[in-house]
């Protein structure tokens, strides 16, 4: 896989917000394919900094209830299943992006 097929976007919440200034931690959502090594090399790639470690996360799907216009349930569905990478950088390497 190339670099552009394993990061499919960068996590922008509050608390990755945080961690990211506290402990230099980037999150990631990456192909459900991918694993550490593919992970650290495309970052490497695409950001030019080397990470230190790297953590996999496989977030399972839920199930969800669909509900019409006027509130009634109308049928029973689930979110897909995805993938989150922690990637830990050295304390003076930056991802400018964020």
């Amino acid at each position: 896989m190339k670099a552009y097929d394993i990061i499919v976007s960068p996590m922008l919440t509050e608390k990755t917000n945080t961690q990211r200034e506290s402990i230099n931690v980037y999150v990631f959502k990456v192909n459900k394919r991918a694993n550490k090594k593919e992970v650290g090399a495309a970052i490497k790639e695409l950001f030019n900094v080397t990470p230190v470690s790297c953590n996999l996360l496989n977030i399972k799907s839920k199930a969800k209830v669909v509900v019409s216009r006027k509130g009634y349930p109308i049928g029973k569905g689930k979110t897909s299943s995805w993938k989150k990478a922690y990637v830990y950088l050295k304390k003076e390497d930056k991802i400018d992006i964020f």
